[in-house]
């Protein structure tokens, strides 16, 4: 008798008892992501951390992340690098020294592109507006269609904590569509004539020029936008750690080790704020559509202003590039490139295209740092 009470006894504690419909669908949610991550590569480096945590926080009395006044170990983790902006600030450091920025200063103009690849981003601003969101929960939703997922879960924590789970999940997985977005707009967009268009390769940098680069841009956006300071800032002082030469020590460790620590958790911290109660409101489908939208847009704006371009250039410009304005460096550039390849076998776009690819990452930066100096 002893034996059974016990049994039901354990029964009673278990999971079992306490689970709940939101915590099946948000479970689901998890394992449906893996999917996506282990089976067609979607954004694996972070989409399998987020996935995991979004599973174990919302399995029943889970005690890994924030439960009311109760926290676990990720809670720990999240409320201080996460909350704190430490750990996307550090992947802004570890980006710049992933980042070569020799595309874009080989060929400046497409520092254009990218800032024209910026237009989603500003038009869901208004639209999220529309939707009922407050100002500071617009621009972080907005942010979405700068396709970068450090700069969305920075500008989330700071400015609509309620909302960084469905930001990072609806911000990683349109960076992992990348493929399947930017060909549509792209074909809607140009005639087929000028997908054609073969472009010279970018003229060579010299050391100097990559060395000075990082420095002179980080002063000069630090003084006209000193609220895009915390990313500008360490994303060029990543990328002088990359070019100048003489801390190899530090800049494989930045692409490596530190880099490889930082996504792990801030993949996690991030999945254990997908809690049911939070995660499941009509809210998250409005953001997964207004980042679609700010996705879009934004790969339209820079193909618009490719268009427009490849006529003052006389035709020398592929206006496919600027398609590749939206970050999610270097897939957007590879969809280009394999896009460029549809038409002409012999079409090779890919350094063309990640000038405003890199610059792209500038913009979505500079946006943010604009929207912190108009809401906060």
């Amino acid at each position: 008798m002893q034996f059974v009470d016990g049994l039901f006894g354990v029964f009673s504690n278990s999971g079992f008892t306490a689970i709940t419909t939101g915590n099946i669908i948000m479970i689901v949610v998890g394992f449906i992501l893996l999917f996506l991550a282990i089976k067609y590569k979607f954004e694996p480096l972070l989409l399998i951390p987020i996935a995991m945590g979004c599973i174990l926080v919302n399995l029943p009395l889970s005690t890994i992340g924030m439960n009311g006044s109760e926290v676990g170990f990720l809670g720990v983790i999240f409320q201080a690098l996460t909350s704190t902006e430490i750990l996307p600030i550090i992947m802004f450091l570890c980006l710049g020294a992933l980042t070569d920025f020799t595309p874009l200063l080989a060929r400046p103009v497409t520092f254009i592109l990218g800032a024209a690849a910026q237009f989603g981003v500003f038009m869901a601003l208004f639209l999220a507006i529309g939707f009922g969101f407050s100002p500071q929960e617009s621009a972080a939703i907005a942010i979405i269609g700068g396709a970068d997922g450090p700069t969305s879960i920075f500008l989330a924590t700071k400015m609509a904590p309620n909302l960084l789970g469905a930001i990072s999940v609806a911000a990683y997985s349109y960076m992992s569509l990348v493929p399947m977005i930017l060909p549509p707009v792209i074909r809607a967009l140009t005639p087929e004539k000028d997908r054609r268009i073969r472009m010279e390769m970018p003229k060579p940098v010299s050391r100097t020029t990559k060395i000075l680069f990082p420095i002179v841009v980080a002063v000069i956006v630090g003084f006209i936008l000193p609220s895009s300071i915390p990313l500008i800032g360490m994303l060029m002082t990543g990328n002088l750690i990359r070019e100048s030469g003489v801390v190899e020590r530090l800049s494989k460790a930045l692409q490596n080790e530190i880099c490889n620590i930082a996504t792990i958790f801030l993949g996690l911290t991030v999945g254990c704020t997908m809690v049911a109660g939070d995660f499941l409101t009509p809210n998250t489908l409005k953001i997964i559509l207004l980042g679609l939208i700010a996705f879009a847009f934004g790969a339209a704006g820079g193909t618009l202003m490719g268009r427009l371009m490849c006529k003052l250039s006389g035709g020398k410009i592929n206006p496919m590039i600027g398609a590749a304005g939206v970050s999610a460096v270097p897939m957007s550039a590879r969809t280009v490139q394999i896009e460029g390849q549809r038409y002409d076998k012999g079409s090779h776009l890919l350094m063309s295209a990640m000038g405003p690819n890199v610059a792209g990452v500038i913009g979505t930066a500079v946006a943010a740092g604009v929207f912190i100096a108009l809401f906060m």
